[in-house]
């Protein structure tokens, strides 16, 4: 009997939670020659979510959970769940059921045809706003452009991967992490699997217009470095555009004389140059700021609470001294 994995990270999904178990039980029942379990991993939500964890490991012997000391992010809470679990294969996948549990039973199709990993791939993005769309659609194709890692238009982290691909993952134990990424960097044979986009229909989405600005920025900068390259090129360019300008002026000088140079071409060349540097400089420090961060090795997580024995957690004292 093969033994699955399926983490399931958690920010402020206690409205949902209920809802998603007894779904995925619904549809993971019936495939008796798999033994399931639940790894979910609470990023430091601010409503009843641990609570309600709690109350559901101690109902099904198959639900697990992990509970940070505080909000790491998403990147953060599938890292800790892929780090707990054991199972021979591993499913990744959302709580507000945006990931229909229902695409699981293929999903394992797919892997004892001998693939490494099957993933989700939305056919469509129905239901999303416009503006959200399109940023989406800009981000895999200036992503895709600029880096060697391509990544499937629409692709989603929901996804059942082999034990080999999820050690190979958490070998990767870089702080800023882009896990759509990383599943394409590792490499391994990938099936994608079309979905039809399901709407959220319990809570509302924890992703502000801001937080994807961010998120899309680090996916680019993680894994290529040709807006470096770009900006050196830029600036070559610009160099050998002054030495001409440079020249062609003196020649000018030298046979017609003196010219009043012009207001506005002069202002136009300084506004120029100067939001050339600006930018240039913002792509440099986006670099310089993955490279502190990843320099200061902190922790990727900090494990508070757990229902699974880990070495991760420093028992409290105070506690140990009321219980005896």
């Amino acid at each position: 009997m093969h033994t699955v994995d399926i983490v399931v990270p958690c920010y402020n999904e206690a409205e949902v939670l209920r809802a998603f178990l007894e779904e995925s039980e619904k549809t993971l029942s019936p495939l008796g020659d798999y033994r399931f379990s639940y790894i979910f991993v609470n990023d430091g939500s601010r409503d009843e979510t641990l609570s309600i964890l709690r109350q559901m490991s101690r109902e099904n012997q198959r639900v697990h959970y992990l509970s940070f000391s505080r909000n790491f992010g998403k990147e953060a809470a599938m890292y800790a769940g892929l780090k707990h679990t054991s199972g021979d294969f591993v499913v990744v996948m959302d709580a507000d059921l945006q990931h229909p549990p229902a695409l699981i039973p293929k999903m394992i199709e797919e892997i004892e045809a001998g693939h490494d990993c099957a993933a989700a791939c939305r056919m469509n993005r129905k239901g999303e706003k416009s503006l959200t769309s399109r940023i989406s659609g800009l981000f895999y194709g200036i992503s895709n452009s600029l880096s060697e890692v391509k990544m499937p238009q629409n692709a989603v982290d929901f996804r059942m991967m082999s034990r080999p691909m999820v050690d190979a993952i958490l070998k990767l134990s870089e702080v800023e992490r882009f896990s759509k990424g990383i599943f394409v960097w590792v490499g391994f044979d990938t099936v994608w699997i079309p979905y039809e986009n399901v709407e959220r229909t319990i809570g509302a989405s924890k992703w502000s217009f801001k937080s994807l600005l961010k998120y899309a920025i680090d996916g680019i900068t993680s894994f290529t470095i040709k807006p470096l390259k770009l900006i050196r090129n830029s600036g070559l360019f610009l160099f050998v555009c002054a030495i001409l300008y440079i020249l062609i002026t003196l020649i000018k000088t030298l046979i017609m004389g003196k010219d009043v140079p012009g207001y506005a071409s002069l202002l136009c060349v300084v506004l120029f140059l100067g939001g050339t540097l600006q930018l240039s400089l913002g792509i440099v420090g986006e670099y310089i700021a993955h490279i502190y961060l990843e320099a200061k090795d902190r922790p990727i997580y900090i494990l508070q609470e757990s229902d699974i024995a880990s070495p991760e957690i420093t028992p409290d004292p105070r506690k140990e001294k009321r219980s005896v």
